[in-house]
């Protein structure tokens, strides 16, 4: 977080951290579902982890692709 980011020169929001946190993690996931069930380990489950400074608006978008 004390690193300098060349993000915070151009964009001035002091968030750069967050990108390089955010593009580890990645922007997406993909589950099985089986029989309107999704498909995980006993102690698996779905969270949204916000790595930004600041409270933002969010959209999440679910797409079922099946047969």
């Amino acid at each position: 977080k004390n690193i300098h980011y060349h993000h915070h020169e151009m964009w001035h929001d002091g968030n750069g951290h967050s990108h390089v946190k955010a593009s580890i993690i990645g922007p997406s996931l993909t589950i099985p579902v089986k029989n309107s069930k999704l498909i995980h380990g006993t102690w698996q489950q779905v969270v949204f982890i916000e790595m930004d400074v600041r409270k933002r608006k969010r959209n999440i978008i679910v797409q079922v692709m099946g047969e």
